[in-house]
């Protein structure tokens, strides 16, 4: 007996009305980004460890999926190395690639090698599929779609007004309302750790910081100590945990909060900045909400830090993020190149949408007319009639053979198609094909040579 067929934990397999839910944000996604000026680009599934390792924090790189070199790789690794069972030492010597674990470092690696092919600032988007060794859950999976947008070549605080625009210009068509975009800064965050006397441990503490949605206050203050942070440096930083008021409230309590940081003070200054832009511009259905406690945890991050909350009626983490580079592609010895660019979670926008019922109807329909088989020269007469509905940017297609017509009804129905025609050996002597409204359930016949009448009335 045969095996019975299975795939990866964390992958799916996508039916066509996904497929049609799918493309239907991306389609949206696209427009957008291209309406704000964004140009397509791509780049490898897979790309040198190198390039990846170190990017993303302690956490990340364990989670980046490694590719076994080809071969027998065993036999070139000493033996030596085998008994240390230290994974960490064994990579170098059986995994020289990797599956993307973002489109940012890539992406970054991509403007280094093709910075003279490039005009500066250089404004790109991407959509394609990136891979993480996770744990699977509702709305995280191990294969997954990132659509990203960045802008390289200006440290202007006027890109991050935009990225916030376009998150809500995007929301807003999907008819996505009650979402939030948080924001915060790094700055911000190295200056909390410098007043509070931590600056040594700046990673430690906004990787702890990070989890306080998860984990809440007391987890956070548990793993900040943990990590070695002192006691009394935990407690100084006890009245960020619970700021409250507008958005100007609490950059005036982070004012004097963090007075005595020269960077922190010049984070708070960032932030005023694109937060009373944004109050002047206005936005259409998003709410935009400081937050410091937010601080994902990628250490590529230098300034404004995004994230994006879906509405609180659905349960699902973050469906989109992103911040502000000065020094990505520096790694990659491109100097003084600053960056900043956001990311829209495909996947998780697909779960919150369904959830919410806000895909349109017409998703479902792959196909607008349907034509009847009754026998050879009747099929002929379709496939022609067929031909011209195409042309008009109708989706029709003949019915392959001749089955019984309760069949072929059962068909259309399955597949929602408004529209089915008949041509039957009469229709065909009269020189005409009627058209069943298969949700009226009417009928209304027209002549073949005059199929305009039929798309004109639709």
């Amino acid at each position: 007996m045969a095996q019975k067929p299975s795939i990866p934990k964390g992958t799916r397999d996508f039916l066509p009305s996904e497929v049609a839910r799918r493309n239907y944000i991306i389609g949206i996604i696209q427009k957008h980004f291209e309406h704000y000026g964004y140009q397509p680009i791509e780049t490898p599934s897979f790309e040198n460890l190198d390039t990846l390792m170190g990017k993303y924090g302690e956490e990340g790189d364990r989670l980046i999926f490694k590719i076994l070199n080809s071969g027998d790789f065993a036999e070139k690794v000493d033996k030596a190395i085998y008994e240390q069972q230290d994974s960490k030492s064994l990579y170098p010597h059986i995994s020289e690639k990797a599956l993307r674990y973002d489109l940012t470092v890539p992406f970054a690696r991509f403007v280094v090698m093709h910075q003279n092919e490039l005009q500066f600032p250089f404004k790109r988007y991407q959509v394609q599929p990136v891979w993480r060794a996770d744990r699977p859950q509702k709305g995280r999976f191990r294969e997954f779609y990132q659509c990203d947008a960045d802008v390289v070549g200006s440290d202007s605080l006027l890109q991050e007004v935009e990225l916030v625009q376009l998150y809500d210009a995007v929301f807003t068509d999907l008819k996505l309302e009650g979402v939030t975009i948080k924001l915060n800064n790094r700055k911000i965050l190295a200056g909390i750790a410098e007043v509070i006397g931590a600056g040594d441990k700046l990673v430690d503490f906004t990787v702890a910081l990070d989890k306080m949605d998860k984990i809440g206050e007391e987890g956070v203050r548990n793993d900040m100590w943990v990590k070695g942070i002192p006691q009394e440096a935990i407690d100084k930083a006890q009245p960020l945990f619970a700021l409250k008021g507008s958005n100007a409230d609490i950059l005036d309590q982070l004012t004097d909060f963090l007075a005595s940081s020269v960077e922190g003070t010049k984070g708070v200054e960032e932030l005023r900045y694109i937060t009373e832009a944004l109050d002047d511009l206005g936005l259409a259905s998003c709410t935009l909400r400081l937050d410091v406690t937010l601080a994902r945890g990628l250490n590529y991050y230098t300034g404004a830090i995004l994230e994006v909350a879906a509405p609180e009626q659905v349960s699902m983490g973050s469906i989109g993020g992103g911040g502000r580079y000065d020094d990505l592609t520096g790694i990659f010895g491109l100097k003084d190149i600053s960056g900043v660019g956001i990311s829209f979670g495909l996947d998780r926008i697909y779960l919150v949408m369904e959830e919410l019922g806000l895909f349109p109807e017409t998703l479902d329909r792959a196909l607008d007319v349907l034509c009847i088989n009754f026998g050879d020269k009747e099929a002929l007469a379709a496939t022609k009639l067929v031909q011209q509905l195409r042309r008009a940017g109708m989706k029709s297609e003949v019915y392959p053979s001749p089955a019984k017509i309760q069949k072929q009804f059962k068909y259309a129905d399955n597949r929602n198609v408004p529209y089915v025609i008949l041509i039957g050996e009469q229709e065909l002597q009269q020189g005409e094909f009627v058209v069943k409204d298969m949700k009226s359930g009417t009928q209304q016949s027209y002549t073949l040579e005059n199929p305009e009448a039929f798309i004109n009335s639709l």
